[in-house]
């Protein structure tokens, strides 16, 4: 991608109403744009992050056996009902339609699969199920704050999974919350990403929280100093020890909750008679359980994790770009820089090449650290002179140079 072409603005002055390291650098560095509170666009280099968070997502939730599917954003207003939650959910978009109908813009969708699912299910031999699908979500948040940390509108991934005994799907509950932690890690928040036991309401006793470490984090966890299971502050005063290791000292962190999971039981197959028939022709209603993770959020949360006063330090893994290729100026400067994007290009490297004659070399090192990717590369007339380049990870601040006929061994 030529930088000159690409379909963004960077700012190097601090956006004033940001609150949120994360807020502040995705619109400074061009990667999102606040078209109203709580609703953001996803330009071209933060569109290229998100794909890369949810193939890491998709990825790991095929290996769970998850199928995807997509459903619907508009829902009836009767399935809400059902549920009860059309007057209990304060934070559901109603919307009013022809012929005096009126429909809800998902929040969440167990109203729309429970019911999908029923016309699939029907013996035990039709279980175990479990099925994903990342989509658009909305909810009308009091207020909407931090960038894209607290949205009305969010893409997030929601699996849910369908079991005829509590021992089973316990089994897979586990097997669920060990891929999350996967999918953290791979995304490079993995240590400072915490499984935290939260309030399970009226679906179980706990369910888990997936929540990172940030000074912008709208909850509060406490992180046991023994073992690093964390409890959530709502739940902290019924729990005097850790539950894993009986250790009763931990530690108050600021964290961002990126994902969860639930035991959601019967609580919502019921209202749609879902049910399987078993082994003894008995009818019993379907286990379900429910595990999100808000990608855009997520997209958030690993810059607050991941930056320094320069701008993003993206890890490799979702980055937009895996190299920025920066070339100053002289006259054999952009004929070696060209040559050298073919080849990074030919090679299956995903490169942005800033050749943008109207900048100064301070200029484009600077927007290069906030725009974060991994890797610099720099032509310039003093490089060439040795038949090199300038190679730099933005992660670190040792620049080193490579012959240019070995880039492609470094990169």
């Amino acid at each position: 991608m030529l930088q000159s072409k690409l379909f963004y603005k960077a700012n190097k002055n601090k956006t004033g109403n940001a609150e949120s390291v994360s807020h502040d650098l995705l619109v400074r560095a061009g990667y999102v744009d606040q078209l109203m509170a709580g609703v953001y666009s996803f330009l071209p280099l933060g569109f290229k992050v998100l794909k890369n968070i949810e193939g890491i997502i998709r990825k790991n939730m095929e290996m769970i056996d998850g199928q995807e599917l997509l459903l619907p954003s508009l829902h009836p207003k009767e399935n809400w009902v059902r549920t009860g939650r059309w007057d209990s959910l304060d934070v559901l978009f109603k919307l009013p339609g022809a012929g005096d109908k009126e429909y809800a813009l998902g929040s969440t969708h167990e109203e729309v699969v429970a019911p999908l699912a029923k016309k699939v299910i029907f013996s035990y031999k039709d279980l175990p199920l479990h099925v994903f699908q990342i989509q658009t979500k909305f909810r009308n948040e009091l207020r909407a704050k931090s960038g894209i940390l607290r949205t009305r509108e969010f893409i997030m991934k929601d699996l849910y999974s369908f079991y005829t005994n509590q021992e089973d799907f316990d089994v897979y509950y586990e097997k669920a919350a060990k891929a999350y932690e996967k999918i953290f890690k791979e995304c490079g928040i993995g240590k400072i990403t915490y499984r935290t036991l939260a309030s399970g309401g009226t679906f179980s006793k706990y369910s888990d929280e997936f929540q990172t470490i940030t000074d912008a984090g709208e909850d509060l966890i406490y992180v046991c100093t023994r073992c690093s299971l964390a409890i959530n502050k709502e739940i902290k005063a019924e729990t005097l020890k850790c539950t894993a290791c009986n250790n009763a000292e931990f530690e108050e962190k600021k964290a961002v909750e990126v994902g969860n999971i639930f035991k959601l039981g019967t609580k919502f197959s019921t209202p749609f008679d879902l049910k399987f028939t078993d082994r003894d022709g008995h009818d019993k209603p379907v286990l379900m359980g429910c595990y999100g993770i808000g990608l855009s959020r997520l997209m958030g949360a690993i810059v607050e994790a991941s930056h320094d006063e320069k701008g993003i330090i993206w890890p490799e893994s979702v980055a937009p770009f895996k190299v920025h290729l920066v070339s100053l100026p002289g006259a054999k400067v952009k004929t070696a820089a060209a040559k050298l994007y073919k080849s990074l290009q030919s090679a299956g490297i995903q490169v942005l090449w800033d050749e943008r004659e109207n900048k100064n070399p301070g200029e484009k090192f600077a927007e290069s650290d906030l725009l974060g990717i991994p890797l610099r590369v720099v032509v310039s007339e003093k490089t060439l002179e040795k038949n090199s380049v300038e190679l730099k990870e933005r992660a670190k601040d040792l620049m080193k140079l490579v012959k240019v006929k070995d880039i492609l061994k470094h990169v």
